[in-house]
């Protein structure tokens, strides 16, 4: 959304003119930037199944976490300029190389282009659902905008601390709007659907990425989750954190997450009675889930 005072897309509000071509916090101005758009096979199994999920990786993001797993990406470091034409073409294109759905990640301070790039799509044939892969951060006026648009919310949960929201994200009040946004989701979705393979069409999935030294924020988060929305939800806990380049001011970032610090979470997360879970087995904290940006499918 834009008013006469700016940009108001995402909670920062931060009232950029972006269609006069000034960058707002995301990085992004009027234009499009994108760095991947390609099938993507490492998500949750319901998402990625054996054909892959077509993954649209936007360049910029409204929240800009310290320690991004996709920093070049959402620094704007890389991000090729593509039209509102180009984009709708990319989702034909992929739905085309077999993609079970379109998954936008990061795609918060474009959602009035996609919104417009997927009406177009689907008067052209689309027909596989659309995935919004997101940080949690966003604005409840922005989700309802994207209600006839998105069928399933792949959204992340980070923080249950405002204090750690702030020293990692900058965003002290990351907590109490990822709850009304989180609300507004499941509000939209309701219960998943999944088709007979197993791939979901509806739903929403919420995601912790547990960080080094931070289990109680992780089972604070999925306890929060839990005991608000059960089973309707499926909650993914992930230990693929990878330190992404060395910090000084945040040492305990420099480290990859613990087996038992990933053990205990599961642990607890079993405890509290959830079902409709995934969790990271075997090697995951030692791979890359890092795609390259080298503009493939752009």
């Amino acid at each position: 959304m834009e008013s006469k005072n700016g940009c108001t897309i995402c909670p920062r509000k931060c009232n950029a003119h972006r269609e006069a071509g000034q960058k707002g916090y995301c990085g992004a101005d009027n234009e499009i930037y994108c760095a991947r758009a390609a099938l993507h096979f490492w998500e949750e199994p319901c998402i990625s199944g054996e054909k892959g999920s077509g993954t649209v990786f936007f360049s910029g993001c409204p929240l800009r976490c310290i320690y991004c797993q996709n920093y070049d990406i959402a620094s704007l470091r890389k991000g090729k300029k593509i039209s509102l034409n180009r984009l709708s073409e990319i989702f034909m294109e992929l739905q085309e190389k077999g993609a079970l759905n379109i998954n936008l990640v990061t795609p918060t301070h474009y959602s009035r282009e996609i919104i417009k790039a997927v009406k177009a799509a689907r008067e052209n044939g689309l027909t596989i659902p659309i995935v919004y892969n997101c940080s949690g951060y966003e604005s409840t006026d922005t989700l309802k905008s994207l209600e006839d648009t998105v069928d399933i919310y792949l959204t992340d949960f980070k923080y249950m601390d405002s204090a750690l929201a702030k020293r990692y994200s900058g965003a002290e009040d990351y907590p109490y709007t990822a709850k009304k946004a989180l609300a507004e989701m499941v509000r939209q979705q309701g219960r998943a659907v999944f088709n007979n393979e197993g791939i979901m069409q509806k739903g929403v999935i919420v995601r912790h990425l547990l960080l080094p030294s931070q289990l109680e924020n992780a089972k604070a988060v999925v306890k929060y989750v839990y005991e608000n929305y059960g089973n309707s939800v499926y909650i993914s806990l992930m230990n693929q954190y990878t330190p992404i380049r060395e910090f000084t001011e945040f040492p305990e970032l420099n480290n990859k997450v613990t087996e038992e610090e990933y053990d205990s979470l599961v642990e607890y997360a079993i405890s509290l009675g959830i079902e409709n879970g995934f969790i990271q087995e075997g090697d995951t904290a030692e791979e890359s889930f890092i795609p390259d940006f080298d503009y493939e499918g752009i």
